[in-house]
């Protein structure tokens, strides 16, 4: 929520551009693993996760992006960042809990 939040405020220009780009990227997180829940083995559950880490490192990027475009500040930035490195970290724990 975040995300959608802070991207609000960025130029109506990036409307099509970064703003959907970073959108689409953090919710797609979410929705990976969602998916994955619903898959009937611990493989493709794990494969889900890993796409779902994926979209966690686009998105990363994408806040960093949006930094040097000075869209976000830099304590903005930092607190998001944060955020998505937990998030990282804890998809990391269950792709191995998984994959036991």
């Amino acid at each position: 929520m975040e995300v959608y939040n802070i991207t609000s405020n960025f130029p109506k220009a990036e409307i099509y551009g970064l703003t959907i780009q970073i959108r689409r990227s953090v919710s797609s997180i979410v929705a990976n693993i969602a998916e994955g829940c619903g898959k009937s083995s611990k493989k493709d559950f794990a494969n889900y996760l890993q796409i779902a880490l994926g979209s966690a490192h686009e998105t990363e990027y994408f806040l960093l992006l949006s930094r040097d475009l000075n869209y976000i500040s830099t304590t903005e930035h930092e607190v998001l960042n944060q955020n998505i490195n937990e998030i990282k970290g804890m998809l990391i724990g269950l792709v191995k809990k998984v994959n036991i």
